[in-house]
């Protein structure tokens, strides 16, 4: 399954030299009037439909903030789920513009697939969930089990790297989405599942009694999670990234959704910078933006503050505490750290 998985994503990276895929995002995305946005689309918290059917979650939050800045609209989006094994293809082939589907950056994924991580809007870490009535409290007691797992993610190998390196035998039972793992894991499939723990966070609660699983205390590695562009397109790479740093600096200026306006007749100048109010700093990145497309961003849709509590933080079903974690500002002791602008 591994092999197979390497394969499928190295054949991914291929295309990007054969599908001549179009290096003016910015341009087709302005020229079609909405972005293509492709995401898991059944993760709650990251991106799932709502009772209206809306897709909701931090991922979907980048894709609507890239529409409000790029279009000045924020439901200027197409979104369309993509398996994990499906994820780089679409975006490598053109089918998608912006890849917003909590995919961890690494290594080997940047290096030789032909695309650009742009930078992180949830910091995260493996684990593992196991059912209470199993009995065991730490994933070192997990010799023998079997693991539900989704395929074509980095998940496979941190578990099989974790297993080896404490001499511990496992069962892999793979599912190609998120639902599926969770249905597998639910329905006795496996003793454990394992995931980010975000992710598991999200699957627990949708369990018919979340109370009957548990997360293991052990974080068996780094899981930093953020939207990928193709590679050769700097105005499309510079447009995602800056949008999402745009909303890191917001929160750091204290500049929301509800004060955007107010905040226009400050008399900071980095707030002033980041309204489009001084200096040109979303032209920098294209002439074809407008020079409020960071306004329009933290407007619509909020601060990187505002979409995390909104979407996966305490008072969500996911319940993730951002305070004292990876997910926190710099200047509170966690890693969100974006440069300024200027």
């Amino acid at each position: 399954m591994k092999h197979e998985t390497w394969q499928a994503w190295l054949a991914a990276g291929a295309l990007v030299v054969s599908s001549g895929a179009s290096a003016g995002t910015l341009e087709d995305v302005q020229n079609r009037g909405h972005v293509i946005c492709g995401v898991d689309g059944g993760l709650p918290g990251f991106s799932a439909p709502d009772d209206a059917g809306k897709i909701r979650g931090i991922d979907a939050d980048v894709c609507y903030a890239v529409a409000a800045a790029v279009l000045g609209d924020r439901e200027s989006v197409k979104f369309v789920p993509l398996t994990a094994k499906e994820r780089f293809t679409a975006l490598s082939s053109g089918e998608i513009d912006v890849l917003s589907r909590n995919t961890t950056h690494t290594l080997t994924r940047d290096a030789s697939l032909g695309l650009n991580f742009t930078y992180y809007n949830f910091i995260d870490g493996q684990a593992f969930m196991a059912k209470k009535d199993l009995g065991v409290n730490s994933a070192k007691e997990l010799d023998g089990a079997r693991v539900c797992v989704q395929s074509g993610t980095t998940t496979e190998i941190n578990l099989a790297d974790y297993f080896r390196s404490n001499k511990m035998d496992f069962e892999l039972v793979a599912y190609e989405t998120s639902v599926q793992t969770r249905e597998g894991f639910e329905g006795g499939a496996c003793d454990v599942l394992t995931s980010d723990k975000s992710q598991l966070a999200a699957i627990r609660s949708e369990l018919a009694d979340p109370s009957s699983a548990q997360v293991l205390p052990e974080t068996i590695s780094k899981e930093p999670l953020g939207p990928v562009v193709r590679q050769g397109d700097d105005a499309w790479f510079n447009t995602v990234k800056w949008t999402l740093w745009a909303m890191m600096n917001a929160e750091e200026l204290g500049v929301s959704s509800a004060n955007a306006d107010q905040m226009r007749s400050s008399e900071d100048p980095s707030v002033l910078r980041l309204l489009g109010l001084e200096g040109d700093s979303c032209q920098l990145i294209s002439d074809k933006l407008s020079k409020d497309c960071f306004y329009q961003a933290v407007k619509q849709v909020g601060n990187y503050g505002e979409i995390y509590e909104a979407n996966v933080g305490e008072n969500t079903p996911l319940g993730l505490t951002r305070a004292g974690s990876p997910n926190d500002l710099w200047s509170r002791g966690g890693l969100i750290y974006a440069p300024p602008v200027r």
